[in-house]
């Protein structure tokens, strides 16, 4: 089989592209549905970056069950969701699965799982995270909800959920890669991820 991104040959039953990174089920033309939320970022053209704050919900260990706002009748558009609420404990993952995000401000944050990130991460009706992780960005170059990150055979993914300011993949000893919205992208230990003024290196 071959990767439909960058032509790449692959074994058969491999879920990810060992060249580009991308998920073999990735068509040039795939897109996942847009965030309905308005959004509120404020478009750069990657300027010098800002020190900002870093803070993390929830705690390792627990999920946060967010509840959702209701839908308007008129326009469809989501309302303001209510505050997180009611935790749940979660088994403890293996320690080969947990990755350490150094962030540009020196914050650090251990994950495991699945997670999003961005100034006010918020998952859409139906999705559920094992880590939301807040970025303090006072210039509003990160989106809300700017990327999702898993785990896939002990490598972190990282997909940009249709961010403003997209989402940059450096791998090490690589040059760096923009994202394509919705797909997702391996990122070894040693890789920075960019995001718009901030970043995050995974170890």
């Amino acid at each position: 089989m071959t990767c439909r991104i960058c032509g790449a040959e692959l074994p058969e039953g491999a879920m990810f592209c060992g060249e580009c990174g991308s998920s073999t089920s990735a068509t040039p033309e795939s897109r996942r549905r847009p965030d309905p939320r308005p959004g509120d970022t404020t478009v750069i053209e990657r300027p010098a970056r800002r020190n900002s704050g870093v803070i993390s919900i929830p705690v390792d260990g627990f999920r946060a069950a967010v509840a959702i706002g209701s839908v308007d009748d008129a326009g469809g558009e989501l309302l303001a969701p209510a505050a997180p609420a009611m935790h749940e404990p979660l088994p403890t993952a293996p320690a080969a699965t947990r990755f350490v995000l150094t962030f540009s401000t020196g914050e650090t944050r251990t994950v495991f799982g699945s997670g999003l990130i961005g100034r006010r991460p918020l998952p859409q009706p139906g999705e559920v995270f094992d880590h939301l992780v807040q970025i303090a960005d006072r210039s509003l170059s990160v989106s809300k909800t700017h990327v999702e990150f898993g785990e896939h055979d002990g490598t972190l993914w990282v997909a940009d959920r249709f961010s403003g300011n997209g989402t940059i993949v450096r791998r090490p000893d690589d040059g760096a890669m923009r994202c394509e919205p919705g797909r997702r992208y391996l990122v070894p230990r040693g890789s920075r991820v960019e995001l718009a003024e901030q970043f995050f290196v995974v170890s």
